[in-house]
């Protein structure tokens, strides 16, 4: 479990003085895939989130750390570029729609947490200065994300009105794709389902808890059973594997199973325990965080207990041995996320 002396030892492992590298060979850093807005918005939110249970001066230098990155990023309203190189070259134009989500949903977040203030000054203007461009997206993965920065940025402000019309926009557009796909026997977004899945529904039932629509209440927890009945057998995880994802009418792919989902899963559950009143769904998120230590397909733990870091998945050969940044974020988000902690 996370506590104060180790919790973000695989962070600091990660991290430089730009940011949170993206990926290892073998557990040995690779400087040659250089950094990313998305894994430096995940590492912002894993920080912040850090500090507000345990508090402390490391999570804050961190977090000071992901935010100089995301600002280095930040094309001046336009977005975040998404890659750069060990040298801080830019590698894109511009960042993918669900890359600059993240990054809004960290900085909306972060305005919700404990850190300092200036700290928030910082993440309210980069959040401010890019959610326009974020309502023209199409991704409901960008979109679930943004929201969910919007649901965190509303917590720190209650009484302002425009998030408040902001959330109902941006969930009234996940209601109509929705709307647009579903079938009696899909209950999904899209007619495919691919990665950081339960994010979808999880903004869904953060939305209701603010703005108290039940129509968002039915279709998160519709769509999140989908995911439920998608991804469990016998009280073990199996996220869908990402050669060849799961299309409508299709069989799902079974590897490579990724960390991050296991992630989205355990917290989105937390969430549905949380707002349905229901102790089942508590069950799912306990099965899912234990998919990373060994309750899954091939048995065996993804996590190495001596640095705090977390391997790349399961394929069907074992666990994949290298690292990256996402893997180790994701798996102390989920602990984070855990409503009891054996501190």
């Amino acid at each position: 479990m996370p506590n104060k002396k180790s919790g973000l030892s695989g962070l600091s492992l990660f991290t430089d003085e730009t940011g949170i590298l993206q990926h290892s060979k073998f557990g040995v850093i690779d400087k040659r895939h250089g950094y990313t807005t998305d894994d430096n918005s995940r590492a912002l939110l894993a920080a912040v989130r850090f500090h507000s249970r345990f508090g402390g001066d490391e999570p804050i230098h961190l977090a000071k750390r992901y935010l100089e990155f995301l600002l280095f990023m930040n094309i001046n309203g336009g977005g975040f570029h998404n890659v750069i190189s060990y040298d801080r070259k830019y590698l894109d134009k511009n960042g993918t729609e669900d890359s600059i989500g993240q990054a809004l949903w960290a900085t909306g977040c972060t305005l919700n947490s404990t850190i300092p203030l200036y700290l928030k000054q910082l993440s309210k203007w980069l959040f401010d200065e890019n959610l326009p461009l974020t309502r023209s997206f199409t991704s409901p993965r960008a979109k679930a994300f943004t929201l969910l920065g919007l649901c965190g940025y509303s917590r720190a402000y209650p009484k302002d009105e425009n998030l408040i019309r902001d959330i109902i926009d941006f969930s009234d557009f996940l209601i109509q794709k929705y709307l647009d796909t579903e079938e009696p026997e899909w209950q999904w977004f899209e007619p495919y389902v691919t990665y950081a899945n339960a994010r979808i529904p999880q903004a869904l039932f953060e939305s209701y808890e603010i703005v108290k629509n039940t129509n968002y209440l039915s279709i998160a927890k519709k769509s999140f059973d989908f995911l439920i009945e998608s991804q469990f057998s016998n009280g073990i995880f199996i996220p869908i594997g990402t050669e060849g994802w799961y299309h409508k009418g299709k069989k799902k792919a079974l590897y490579d199973q990724q960390p991050i989902e296991s992630a989205c899963m355990t917290e989105a559950a937390f969430k549905a325990a949380e707002i349905l009143a229901d102790e089942t769904y508590k069950q799912r998120g306990y099965e899912a965080f234990q998919w990373f230590q060994g309750k899954n397909t091939v048995q065996q733990s993804l996590i190495d207990t001596s640095n705090y870091t977390c391997y790349d998945g399961l394929t069907p050969t074992g666990v994949n041995q290298n690292k990256g940044a996402e893997s180790l974020i994701s798996y102390l988000l989920a602990e984070l996320s855990l409503p009891i902690l054996t501190l």
